[in-house]
């Protein structure tokens, strides 16, 4: 159903036609303004962080074919300790619930424990403590629940929020002995 590409300034049309603001409450992702040029400086700060990589989610199928419908970026690499994050994911809501976000984390996940050299050995994911559905979701994928870490992240005003708010930090993790059965899992959820 999806590919991934690295994130290019094409992308921001489509990223900007499949969000709404609601998508970027509970995270530091939300574009400096609410245009494709907003989508554009965003993504330009996202590609220049040290150690992002960040990819287009593009539909593979279907009537929107090559059509991009969300971000997601290998993140806090540590190539020293075999680790590195999946985070910065965001997907446009007419997708959530459907098999787009977890195809988009089985591929970087296969990516991460098969492909990397040497192979990844932890790969974490981490979400805002008020963001129940981004919790279940990688509850869902198969994600240990790790613990919280209390007010660890302070939020900058956005488009809706006038001012900073402290947030908790919630921290998942999937292993390299957990990859097997984790990746059995995705494969019979989306049929692979």
């Amino acid at each position: 159903m999806i590919r991934l590409e690295p994130l290019e300034t094409r992308h921001a049309v489509d990223l900007f036609s499949a969000a709404d603001q609601e998508l970027f409450r509970h995270s530091m992702q939300a574009p400096p303004e609410w245009s494709v040029r907003g989508f554009e400086m965003e993504m330009e700060k996202v590609k220049a962080m040290p150690g992002v990589v960040a990819f287009a989610i593009v539909l593979a199928e279907g009537d929107a074919k090559g059509r991009a419908i969300g971000r997601s970026t290998f993140m806090d690499i540590k190539p020293e300790h075999r680790g590195v994050e999946i985070g910065r994911t965001w997907i446009g809501r007419a997708w959530h619930g459907t098999r787009v976000n977890p195809e988009a984390k089985y591929l970087m996940l296969r990516h991460a424990f098969e492909t990397l050299s040497p192979p990844a050995i932890r790969v974490q994911l981490t979400t805002s403590g008020t963001n129940r559905h981004s919790q279940a979701a990688i509850t869902k994928l198969g994600a240990v629940r790790e613990g919280v870490l209390r007010k660890a992240r302070i939020m900058p005003p956005s488009l809706d929020r006038l001012a900073q708010v402290v947030r908790d930090w919630v921290y998942f993790s999937i292993l390299e002995e957990e990859w097997p059965g984790v990746k059995a899992e995705l494969e019979a959820r989306l049929a692979l």
